[in-house]
């Protein structure tokens, strides 16, 4: 029984320390107040067995004093591990206080019992009294650190889940032996064996939990990395968007630490991926403000990637003491995801570069069919004006070769309109006509595109207010003002108002008349090309294209903004132009 009691002994003294040291570079390799609390508890374990080789003879005093400290290192120990298990989220300071103060006084007290009884001696009632109070801080403290671990283990990752548990397992049975050892009253008795058996289970229970070898980790991951593997394998397969990459990759990559949100910015900043991340936290993310905590409990830890990109990522705040290897895979993870979102841009490169192409291929053909139809009729009229004219010149009478003559005129204005109006549309369309916004004094330009495009001067009302200076391309502010003019005087009634303020972010310009407004019906299609409704054409005549709202509303959207119609007050037509303000070239 001897030799197995002081075979156990060296084996925990050497333990100890051994955890002492793995703690202090722990700490020494992270620097941050878990583990610095860590390294200060198992270091004080460690420093107490070095103690405990020192004799303790009943008449040296220094040997008597050490043998003190030993006692002062074990009261002070589950304080130490009280505050690591709870330095992982803020803790209750009343709480932490007042077992500052029992921790405290308990030292206090070691130094001031009068004698502390060798192995065998009697006990007094005073020295009971410590015993027993030691023993009940040492056990709550011990038994709350323990509980603490286990059950915020339980939402994590295998890895931080097992090796929180071995530390809360590890903490009971040290308990359990401190227990033994205060209770049996021979040296090398049986209950000292069972306490240093516990001791020795308790410390390897201690390093698997604070630093698991390679293998064992591998085997815990083992779920998480399944599903790892998998979402690697996902990325071979080919993705069409940054969303449908997220949905593959983010969410069993989050699974590896625990994490309940992740964003993954490029070097520029700019969030390409997200997994359960608001679209608030995605704009600070990207105007370089301050990472929210999205959770009170949730650790933000941003991964640097060796492209200049980065992952954020919210989990728990065990996670990056338990699982600093996962964290590492994850940063891996996220350098591959990172590739395969930069194959989802190129794809989405080639894709919309294509489509371009065929769009523009669709364009020329639109217009050559459109040409074309629209073409057809006064070319045919203008044919046979001058084919008539031709042969039959001297036969007419005056009034039949003017009429003849006006005729002509009505139908080479016509294709005169109609080829400007298809020509501004195949520019718009093929995104060739440049928007230069520049400052301009709304009232004179509206004033000006009024004295040219009014049939009536007299039946147009200008309600611009005379300061107003609005940033605008003032070519496509011509062409819109003078298509919604020509418009209200053509199938409205007068008067014509003309309405325009400018604010800080738009500038909206209204148009509206006092006719009958737009049929319900036909609103839908009111600005689509070559389109208009059974009253317009009636009260034009046959002499309209129904292209100037196609051509109005292609200007603006060019410029960023919109044309929109709705009914005026309380009858007639009003269309709204809303463009936005853009920075003035420098």
């Amino acid at each position: 029984m001897h030799n197995a009691v002081q075979v156990f002994h060296y084996i925990n003294l050497v333990a100890y320390v051994a955890l002492g040291v793995v703690t202090l570079f722990f700490w020494l390799r992270r620097r941050d107040r878990p583990t610095r609390w860590a390294a200060i508890a198992f270091g004080s374990l460690g420093v107490l067995e070095l103690l405990s080789l020192i004799p303790n003879h009943a008449g040296n005093l220094p040997e008597r004093a050490i043998g003190r400290v030993v006692i002062a290192f074990l009261v002070v120990f589950p304080y130490f591990l009280f505050r690591f298990t709870n330095a992982f989220r803020a803790a209750n300071r009343r709480l932490a206080n007042a077992l500052f103060l029992l921790s405290a006084t308990l030292v206090v007290w070691t130094f001031a019992l009068p004698k502390i009884p060798q192995q065998g001696e009697g006990r007094s009632g005073v020295f009971e009294a410590f015993v027993t109070l030691f023993f009940i801080h040492w056990a709550v403290l011990s038994i709350v650190s323990a509980s603490s671990l286990w059950r915020a283990g339980r939402a994590q990752p295998t890895v931080a889940r097992r090796r929180m548990q071995f530390l809360a397992f590890a903490t009971g049975l040290l308990t359990l032996a401190l227990l033994l050892a205060v209770f049996t009253t021979k040296q090398y008795s049986g209950l000292s064996l069972g306490s240093g058996i516990l001791a020795t289970v308790s410390v390897v229970a201690f390093l698997l939990g604070f630093a698991p070898p390679r293998m064992l980790r591998i085997l815990w991951r083992a779920p998480e990395q399944a599903r790892a593997q998998q979402a690697l394998a996902s990325l071979l397969t080919f993705a069409k968007s940054p969303e449908e990459v997220a949905s593959r990759v983010l969410e069993p990559a989050a699974g590896i630490v625990g994490a309940r949100a992740i964003a993954i910015r490029n070097d520029d900043g700019t969030v390409v991926a997200a997994w359960n991340v608001p679209e608030s936290t995605r704009t600070s993310l990207e105007e370089g403000g301050s990472v929210p905590e999205l959770w009170e409990d949730a650790r933000v830890v941003d991964l640097e990637m060796t492209d200049g990109s980065s992952m954020v990522v919210w989990t728990s705040p065990y996670a990056p003491v338990f699982g600093d290897e996962e964290l590492r895979l994850l940063k891996t993870l996220g350098a591959l995801t990172g590739l395969a979102l930069d194959r989802v841009r190129l794809f989405q490169a080639e894709h919309n570069a294509r489509m371009a192409l065929e769009r523009a291929d669709e364009v020329k053909t639109n217009f050559i069919a459109l040409a074309a139809h629209e073409l057809r009729t006064p070319m045919t009229s203008i044919h046979g004006f001058v084919t008539t004219l031709h042969h039959l010149a001297d036969r007419l009478d005056d009034g039949q070769r003017e009429s003849l003559q006006k005729g002509l005129l009505q139908q080479t204005q016509r294709m005169t309109t109609l080829v400007e109006q298809l020509l501004d549309l195949s520019r718009l369309d093929a995104e060739a006509v440049d928007i230069a916004p520049e400052r301009v004094d709304v009232r004179a330009h509206v004033e000006d595109i009024v004295h040219l495009a009014a049939a009536d001067l007299a039946a147009v009302r200008i309600d611009v207010p005379a300061d107003t200076i609005a940033l605008v391309d003032p070519n496509a502010l011509d062409r819109i003002v003078t298509n919604l003019l020509t418009n209200a005087f053509r199938y409205g009634v007068p008067p014509v108002r003309v309405h325009a303020e400018q604010t800080d972010r738009h500038f909206r310009l209204t148009v509206e008349d006092n006719g009958s407004g737009v049929p319900p019906e036909f609103v839908p299609d009111l600005f689509e090309r070559f389109t208009r409704s059974e009253g317009s054409r009636a009260t034009s005549g046959g002499t309209g294209t129904g292209l100037g709202l196609a051509i109005a509303r292609s200007y603006a959207r060019a410029h960023g903004g919109d044309l929109v119609y709705e009914d005026a007050e309380p009858h007639g037509a009003c269309f709204r132009l809303i463009l936005p303000m853009g920075k003035e070239p420098a």
